[in-house]
């Protein structure tokens, strides 16, 4: 009696090792898909966290421009220049600065470069370095003046305290500033936005545009943009 001989042809195998193999291609390249998916929305996940950690410090300090005690800058004796120019913007070549008098508030870091001394009614003097001790009745406002000066694909901050520029972030791609305008200086409407304003005394508002690149290129670059309003200039 014969035995009958089971097994595979030869047909049969290479028809199964083929079917494998896409299976184990389509397995394998979705892996890599979600791999790539989950690299690339890491990525935009850091880029929006530094976005909104630069942009909320720039809208506070924006928002306190001009804040220079409880009187106005003509009551503040010995006041220096900068007083007069809360907020500038300067580009010289493919450098851009944003430079702001602001109120020392915050995490406050750092010494003041001035301190005014007021009683808030009459009298307000103005101190480089360590002020005196207030005397009663007077408050103590703290001021500082920041740059943020974007160049060479970086974001940098600077004080007259330390005018060498430390880097505040990396990967910037592009960094613009407009100014929303008013048409009188007692007007606190904003009736159009200028890159270059011939008059800052009539600046009632910044917008900021920012785009920031993944240096490995796992995402597209991304814009982000904030309007922040100067609350001494609206009231």
């Amino acid at each position: 009696m014969k035995r009958v001989v089971r097994g595979f042809s030869l047909v049969e195998v290479l028809l199964a090792l083929a079917v494998g193999l896409v299976l184990i291609l389509g397995a394998s390249q979705i892996l890599v898909s979600a791999r790539l998916t989950h690299a690339s929305q890491q990525a935009a996940m850091v880029l929006q966290d530094d976005a909104r950690f630069v942009l909320s410090k720039i809208t506070q300090d924006i928002r306190q421009a001009g804040m220079l005690g409880c009187l106005a800058v003509a009551a503040i004796d010995n006041a220096p220049a900068a007083f007069d120019r809360p907020i500038s913007w300067e580009a010289a070549g493919s450098a851009k600065s944003l430079t702001l008098v602001t109120a020392n508030v915050g995490d406050g870091v750092g010494k003041p470069d001035w301190t005014v001394l007021s009683d808030c009614k009459e009298a307000a003097r103005a101190y480089a370095g360590t002020p005196p001790v207030a005397e009663p009745g007077q408050l103590r406002f703290g001021i500082r003046q920041l740059t943020y000066t974007y160049e060479s694909g970086q974001l940098k901050i600077s004080t007259p305290g330390a005018p060498a520029r430390a880097v505040l972030m990396d990967n910037v791609r592009a960094f613009d500033v407009s100014f929303g305008m008013a048409t009188t200086s007692a007007s606190t409407v904003v009736v159009r936005y200028d890159s270059h304003p011939a008059d800052e005394s009539l600046i009632r508002s910044v917008r900021i545009f920012m785009t920031l690149q993944d240096p490995a290129g796992r995402v597209k670059d991304q814009t982000y943009s904030v309007v922040a309003a100067l609350r001494n200039r609206l009231g």
